[in-house]
């Protein structure tokens, strides 16, 4: 596989956003509690027969674990032209669609939802983005409708807020992104907020690469086409090593958090 034949190949490895640069190495699940955080997260969601819409779904890998499930409808708004347009092949089958926008902002009706999921992508975000897009996600729904999400968590919850800072400071250096992850008690803070009544919470580690997780999430043959992009392509190997190391500083306080939100009735 030559450069040109990777996804998302335009931009040098270097200054690319960290979860371009795992997909352009072949990983598919970019969730920090992984493909079995995510499934859990589903199935509290009860997504059969419902209208379903994701912000920013990425590569659609939980796109396809939706349809899966038989909704009614899916509708994705991702920021990225392409990444949509990945997620609009993935979901043609079914009443589905995928649109360019802002997650904030995504200019569907309001209460024209039963589930809204967000994985991965409130945890990039501002404290004020993080609450505009929640809000945005509390309009969309309907009455007695359910949000949900899986972000990147903090523990324990009483951290100690300088070493939050540390370590958002640490990931902004490994990923490109000004992460801000919060601790459970943090997110489940920032659903109330906004009138959400949290009914379920899980964590699972934070071990995005590690080779366990890896094997769980995208395979055996899965993992070796990522070890060979990172073999072949010496720019994505030290990108995805520099962020390797950085999990590993920080493993014991980061951890995948998943929460499933109702709005009132």
């Amino acid at each position: 596989m030559n450069k040109e034949s990777l996804p998302f190949s335009d931009r040098p490895a270097e200054n690319a956003p960290g979860h371009w640069v795992l997909a352009r190495a072949g990983k598919k699940v970019l969730r920090p509690g992984g493909l079995g955080l995510t499934r859990q997260l589903l199935r509290h969601c009860g997504l059969s027969g419902k209208d379903v819409v994701e912000l920013a779904p990425g590569l659609g890998r939980t796109a396809r674990e939706i349809v899966a499930t038989g909704p009614r409808s899916y509708t994705g708004v991702d920021q990225d032209s392409r990444a949509a347009a990945r997620v609009e092949q993935v979901v043609a089958g079914i009443k589905g669609t995928c649109r360019q926008g802002d997650a904030a902002a995504t200019g569907l009706d309001p209460d024209s939802a039963d589930v809204v999921i967000g994985e991965a992508m409130l945890t990039m975000q501002s404290p004020r983005a993080k609450a505009e897009i929640v809000a945005e996600a509390v309009r969309v729904l309907r009455p007695g409708g359910i949000y949900a999400i899986h972000e990147l968590g903090l523990a324990p919850d009483d951290l100690d807020p300088e070493v939050g800072t540390e370590i958002s400071r640490a990931l902004a250096r490994a990923i490109h992104v000004n992460a801000r992850p919060l601790t459970l008690a943090q997110w489940r803070a920032l659903l109330e907020e906004h009138g959400l009544v949290v009914e379920w919470t899980e964590a699972a580690p934070m071990a995005l690469l590690k080779m366990r997780r890896n094997l769980a999430d995208e395979g055996p043959l899965g993992v070796l086409r990522m070890m060979w992009n990172l073999i072949r392509h010496p720019d994505l190997r030290r990108r995805v090593l520099s962020m390797r190391a950085t999990f590993r500083t920080y493993e014991e306080q980061m951890r995948g958090v998943a929460l499933v939100a109702r709005k009132p009735a």
